[in-house]
């Protein structure tokens, strides 16, 4: 589609008032209207009363462009994602056109596909038209992807963390343990891991939590890791390659839900019963978890809060002094419970010999 911008108004056509028709009024100067307007320098009470009676007897809507000429605001924020395909994606999406719209922001979404070129390309194409950006690039270097962003524009980097710049992050490591923690608390050893893609940061931390609960335990990783990409398929053929394996795992741990919900498929496909000959746990928390058969155990990432705490990342970001030192976030994650590890059936048959 092409840009408005690259076709020459229509001097003809009529656009309703404008901000002259508003000073006229007003009985009031344009520029003193603007000021009124853009709240910039202090105006008489009384004339500031006469300008938005005059702004509202004539229905008069501020042109958007104008008015960020003369406060050099768009009022708009810029989201990078590297996709724009999947739950994941779609829930980051809502998290923050919520909380842009409720301070009057609007919300310019874009992907990069983990590629420097276009997010380069990306950059360049919203310059001048948004206040600040949202950027997440998890499979990027994230120093790299901060030192390359314009200087002088505001940007939070989601789902990384750097001590120097407006950053984000879910805290994967702990939450992975947590998971490993609640399944060798149901009694599981042997557990699969089905990691994410090598270079993705969050992966690589999921992966570490995994790692670090492992050597806790003194189980040997030997067989146990398998390759996947986030994917449903990739879960789903991690799931038969481990099912030819001569020694089973007696859990699996898909490092997100995309992947977890595959690895049920081919379990389901080969007879193998979940979670009673194998637990299946993931991680995200998309919504789509809670309805899959059995409903996923997994660790939640309140996908759709990340984005709403980006947003206010970047207004304060926005906000403060350029020597002030940027503030990075690191969020919690939390364990849900539900049907796919066999923590329900554990309970109900500890329950039935407690009545024996």
């Amino acid at each position: 589609m092409s840009d408005p911008s690259d076709f020459p108004a229509d001097r003809t056509r009529h656009h309703g008032p404008t901000v002259k028709d508003v000073a006229a009024r007003a009985g009031v100067s344009v520029a003193t209207v603007s000021r009124v307007l853009n709240e910039q320098t202090v105006v008489r009470e009384s004339t500031v009363t006469r300008v938005r009676q005059a702004v509202e007897d004539l229905n008069y809507v501020p042109h958007g462009g104008a008015r960020s000429l003369s406060t050099r605001r768009t009022n708009t924020v810029g989201l990078v994602l590297p996709d724009l395909h999947g739950e994941f994606f779609s829930e980051m999406i809502r998290g923050v056109d919520v909380a842009a719209r409720r301070k009057g922001y609007h919300l310019l979404v874009s992907g990069s596909h983990s590629d420097w070129s276009e997010m380069a390309a990306v950059v360049s194409a919203v310059r001048g038209r948004v206040d600040g950006l949202i950027v997440m690039a998890p499979e990027l270097e994230a120093g790299k992807v901060h030192s390359r962003l314009p200087s002088g524009l505001p940007a939070v980097l989601l789902n990384c963390r750097i001590d120097d710049a407006w950053s984000i992050a879910v805290d994967n490591a702990q939450g992975a343990r947590e998971m490993m923690d609640h399944l060798a608390g149901l009694g599981h050893r042997r557990i699969a891991f089905i990691r994410g893609p090598s270079a993705n940061n969050d992966a690589a931390e999921r992966l570490r939590g995994w790692r670090d609960a492992l050597a806790a335990s003194g189980v040997p990783e030997e067989g146990l890791l398998y390759e996947g990409d986030f994917s449903e398929t990739a879960g789903y053929d991690a799931a038969y390659a481990i099912l030819s394996e001569s020694s089973l795992p007696t859990a699996i741990f898909a490092a997100n839900d995309a992947m977890a919900i595959g690895a049920l498929c081919a379990l389901r496909e080969q007879g193998v019963r979940v979670p009673e000959d194998m637990a299946v746990v993931g991680f995200d928390d998309i919504p789509l978890a809670r309805f899959v058969s059995p409903p996923l155990t997994t660790i939640s990432v309140d996908i759709a809060e990340l984005g709403r705490r980006a947003f206010d990342l970047f207004l304060e970001a926005a906000s403060v002094r350029e020597d002030e030192m940027p503030r990075p976030e690191v969020v919690p994650t939390r364990l849900v419970i539900r049907e796919s590890c066999g923590s329900h059936e554990n309970q109900r048959t500890d329950q039935a010999r407690t009545s024996n």
